[in-house]
């Protein structure tokens, strides 16, 4: 009998290879790139979020029906949750620990006209007592080695509800089909497949919405050589791997050529996963 994943040590385990590629390229410590990204990515969200998105939705309806709650936001980036969910509860906390993103954030806030949200630059958990009634954390969570620990510290400050919102792969997503070819599974870092049976390991049997607004927008890539480059940094293979030739021939195959940029086909959805921590607890 085949032997049973272990996915609290999978997360792990992907969450290390994603950390040791982002140390590599110096996306961790450079606070230059972190000025860069933090103004790509409150770009990116402005502009998703200008289309209909059920997982807001849902965020939204929790809210509306409990607008005396309070909420926690981990790993709240330039602010696109807290803008959102403080119009519709009492008080928001965001914990946040990159300045560059709490720079954009604090700018959001104040052209919403928003005073219901304080902001903490600091790693999470990072020792808080208070108890909060919503605990939401939206693709945050990646970079978290213990993701049993991170659930637990979610757990502890929550009245009622944990929400997780994370990336979920289709089994045609490139970068799957190559983890299985390479490394034997189809988790190429840490994602909503692998995050659901790691809480369902720890005896938390979650409710799970897919976002029905579709596929995210592809990648694309300046050329092949650039596609190449991105997927053995993602995959974590070496300069020269046995695989080279294999990833070559995928891509290939499955990139096409728009406008002068090579577009990755369509493959990741977002999912959100949340559960009653008062229920679990025995909490009122």
């Amino acid at each position: 009998m085949q032997k049973a994943t272990d996915w609290l040590a999978l997360w792990r385990e992907l969450a290390e290879v994603q950390e040791t590629v982002f140390k590599t390229a110096g996306e961790k410590d450079s606070d230059a790139v972190w000025r860069r990204r933090a103004i790509h990515f409150d770009n990116q969200v402005k502009k998703r979020w200008e289309n209909p998105d059920s997982n807001r939705n849902f965020i939204k309806t929790q809210l509306r029906s409990n607008p005396e709650w309070t909420v926690l936001d981990i790993g709240g980036g330039t602010g696109a949750w807290a803008c959102l969910m403080a119009q519709y509860c009492r008080h928001v906390t965001v914990v946040e620990p990159s300045p560059a993103m709490t720079r954009i954030m604090r700018r959001n806030l104040a052209e919403a006209g928003i005073r219901n949200v304080e902001i903490i630059e600091s790693e999470w958990p990072e020792g808080r007592v208070e108890k909060y009634d919503l605990i939401l954390c939206s693709h945050a969570m990646y970079g978290f080695l213990d993701f049993e620990m991170f659930v637990r510290s979610m757990e502890a400050v929550s009245r009622h509800v944990c929400v997780l919102i994370m990336r979920a792969p289709t089994p045609e997503d490139l970068l799957s089909i190559a983890s299985q070819h390479i490394w034997g599974q189809p988790y190429d870092s840490p994602d909503f497949q692998v995050a659901l049976n790691a809480l369902l390991q720890l005896g938390i049997f979650p409710n799970v919405l897919m976002d029905d607004t579709g596929l995210w927008d592809p990648w694309t890539s300046r050329n092949m050589e650039e596609a190449f480059s991105e997927a053995k940094r993602r995959l974590h293979l070496s300069e020269t791997s046995e695989y080279d030739n294999y990833l070559a021939d995928l891509l290939g195959r499955h990139l096409t050529l728009q406008n002068g940029r090579y577009v990755w086909p369509r493959g990741m959805r977002s999912a959100l996963v949340y559960w009653n921590t008062g229920r679990r607890t025995g909490q009122a």
